[in-house]
């Protein structure tokens, strides 16, 4: 991709994030394109025929793989200027994904806390939205792992509250994203704050989310690291938020969610995700969205705690 185009569809969408998100939110099934079909990957990807042949007959027969994500976690996974395409880093990863399997696979923006559901119906082959991998979610879906991450404390430019850390959120309105990890970290801190109530504020969407915060009716937000610092270093956004403090709270590692029963698919993905580690494509597309601090030495399926 263009580099001077990334940057201006990082804009559009960032702008659209510090007004309040609004325009992010689409409740569309329909498949929705990605910009990973024009990658100039340094490390040459060509599809690997004994791994397309790992694929299930269904999907080779169909031509394409769904996935389903909620593209609103820049710089993930989130929409451009145009409202409609689907850019990040995930995005880049399933396009070379697919070059290796010679198939596309296609993101499709849905609901994030029910995406694990609509995988195990086969409503979507996939969920690939920055999911953490939990033993818990381990139960419905198999993971293959590709990121690592944890969760930070992003707060309203100043920090008029003067929040440090997680016991420094006791007594305020914090908000989260519906179905996350956060949301469930924070409903479990609500247990130890004692006379000093945390009210949560949970958003359907990651902009949702952040909405909350820009406005006010959330004195601080708990999401993922790549995100929170996506908003304190972009340029259009760094004069709203900042984080509370450095420290990353619960590290996970983040994972495709395929069913169960479809190993066909989890092994092809593995394998694939595998050849992009040790080609070197991974890390450039790490390297792209600055996000190396998250790199994973291998392939895994379910290592999450």
């Amino acid at each position: 991709m263009n580099p001077f185009r990334r940057v201006l569809a990082a804009a559009g969408v960032l702008t659209v994030l510090a007004a309040g998100g609004c325009g992010l939110v689409s409740a569309t099934a329909e498949p929705v394109a990605t910009e990973g079909a024009g990658l100039d990957l340094t490390g040459a990807v060509t599809v690997d025929e004994s791994l397309r042949a790992l694929l299930p007959q269904s999907a080779r027969d169909r031509g394409f793989i769904r996935l389903v994500t909620d593209s609103s976690y820049a710089p993930m996974e989130y929409f451009a200027a145009d409202g409609r395409t689907i850019i990040g880093f995930e995005p880049d990863l399933a396009a070379a994904l697919g070059a290796v399997l010679g198939i596309r696979l296609e993101m499709r923006f849905g609901d994030f806390a029910s995406a694990l559901d609509e995988v195990s119906k086969g409503t979507y082959d996939g969920v690939l939205s920055s999911m953490t991998d939990t033993a818990d979610r381990e139960k419905k879906v198999d993971f293959v792992n590709y990121f690592a991450t944890g969760s930070s404390i992003l707060v309203q430019r100043g920090n008029p509250k003067r929040i440090t850390g997680m016991a420094g959120l006791c007594g305020y309105s914090v908000a989260a994203e519906l179905g996350t990890v956060q949301e469930e970290m924070l409903r479990a801190g609500q247990a130890k704050c004692g006379a000093r109530p945390m009210t949560l504020v949970v958003g359907r969407t990651g902009a949702d989310a952040v909405l909350q915060l820009r406005t006010g009716r959330a004195t601080a937000l708990l999401l993922d690291f790549p995100p929170a610092t996506a908003l304190v270093t972009d340029p259009l956004t760094n004069a709203y938020y900042e984080l509370a403090s450095s420290e990353q709270y619960r590290p996970g590692i983040y994972g495709i969610g395929v069913a169960k029963d479809n190993t066909a698919l989890r092994d092809a993905l593995r394998a694939a995700l595998d050849r992009l580690i040790k080609t070197g494509t991974y890390g450039e597309l790490l390297q792209r969205w600055s996000l190396t601090s998250g790199a994973v030495a291998e392939a895994t399926v379910n290592a999450g705690d």
